[in-house]
């Protein structure tokens, strides 16, 4: 009985790929960066333009949207829009339109803030205190008012801007 050689030259494990054809994925630094989530950490005034992450902003180069639109996460479809700023130094920012949404959904300082892209310009946020816990608002509509936001900045804001409804917040335990 003749001896037959286990051993293959040419095509190795990727049989009928043929030459050239590589399993293996491009090396990272040639595959596209995507930024779809990240955080920011309100140390500053809550209802003040806020910086989002040099890396989204470096993701949206090229297509920097004028405006984005805000989700907040479990809270219903409701978009606020919210315009956005460019410094020309690739920084990116939350302007007009972010102070309503921030009395809205509790944002203060401590808070941390979840984004996640869904695309055409929406982001859709989750909002953490400083224990790192995520309330969701009970029904739709029913918001904070200026008036009921802890935050001592709001004695110069109307209450004619902000949803007539409140959401009585409750500091006890569970």
């Amino acid at each position: 009985m003749a001896s037959t050689s286990r051993t293959r030259t040419g095509r190795g494990r990727g049989r009928g790929r043929g030459s050239g054809s590589s399993s293996l994925p491009p090396p990272p630094s040639t595959l596209p960066l995507i930024i779809e989530e990240f955080f920011i950490v309100v140390y500053e005034d809550p209802l003040v333009k806020k910086e989002l992450p040099k890396k989204f902003a470096d993701y949206l180069d090229g297509q920097e949207p004028a405006k984005v639109y805000l989700r907040a996460a479990d809270c219903g479809p409701r978009l606020w829009t919210v315009e956005v700023l460019f410094d020309g130094q690739g920084r990116m920012y939350l302007d007009k339109g972010w102070e309503k949404f921030a009395i809205a959904h509790g944002v203060d300082f401590g808070c941390y803030v979840h984004f996640k892209y869904e695309g055409d310009d929406v982001l859709t946020v989750k909002v953490f205190d400083g224990t790192m816990s995520h309330e969701v608002a009970p029904e739709e509509g029913m918001m904070r008012t200026a008036a009921s936001f802890p935050s001592e900045r709001n004695q110069g804001l109307s209450n004619q801007e902000e949803p007539r409804s409140t959401l009585k917040v409750d500091g006890g335990g569970m």
